[in-house]
């Protein structure tokens, strides 16, 4: 399987304290890959290093051939390494609408857009009941779905995800997992970090386990569901 991403030697610091330590792993093109560990980790840390809203102290992170630790943020975009922060960061006085189409805001085919605003709408219906609403007037799972459908307005090729199950009722859980799963099966890479550790192994084909900054364990997703011992040894699960 081909390489999408590769990270070598990732170190990131926030000011003397270094929260991810020299990381490897690597994304396979069409795949979910679950990042998973106990809060502190550097999971997120590591989300937003990628993302190009964190920089690195050392080491290198290669999308599809090119070096990105030194990119801004928008470039990283422009290339569709996209990210769903964790809390969602909807703008919440603004309209469904208004926030799907910021999610198109570095791209200029308007009737490519109005396209994939159309498909997004249908992956996501009850977006397209509440299109004209403020987005401050969603649930949260509502305003979850907002937050991964404009990030599909951006066009990603690989889609990283901080925590999309967080202070969601379990139904809306497997609602949202059942999309990510259909989003993989249309050729999309996913890179997850989940507390829901048995959800995300079960949508995922690789898990890597960060444990103080490092990679503890890295398995195929159910190597590790077979395996309660692992799970309650690495995640408390």
């Amino acid at each position: 399987m081909r390489a999408l991403l590769e990270v070598f030697g990732l170190r990131v610091h926030y000011g003397v304290i270094e929260a991810v330590k020299g990381i490897d792993f690597t994304l396979a093109q069409g795949h979910i890959t679950a990042l998973l560990g106990a809060n502190g980790a550097g999971k997120s840390t590591t989300l937003l290093t990628l993302s190009g809203l964190l920089r690195s102290s050392a080491g290198s992170i290669v999308f599809d051939g090119v070096e990105l630790s030194n990119f801004a943020p928008h470039r990283i975009v422009d290339l569709g390494l996209i990210q769903v922060p964790e809390g969602r960061e909807i703008l919440t006085t603004l309209s469904v609408r208004e926030n799907l189409l910021l999610g198109a805001y570095r791209r200029h085919r308007r009737d490519e857009i109005e396209t994939d605003l159309e498909e997004a709408l249908v992956l996501f219906p009850r977006l397209k009941e509440r299109l004209h609403g403020v987005a401050g007037n969603l649930s949260g799972g509502e305003q979850q779905m907002l937050a991964i459908a404009r990030a599909l307005m951006a066009k990603p090729r690989l889609l990283l995800l901080d925590e999309p199950s967080m202070g969601l009722a379990p139904l809306l859980v497997r609602e949202i997992f059942k999309i990510l799963a259909i989003l993989n099966e249309r050729g999309l890479t996913i890179l997850l970090v989940e507390q829901n550790v048995r959800q995300a192994l079960q949508i995922a084909h690789f898990a890597h386990v960060m444990e103080n900054g490092k990679i503890a364990l890295a398995a195929p997703s159910a190597e590790l569901l077979n395996n309660p011992k692992v799970i309650q040894a690495y995640l408390g699960a």
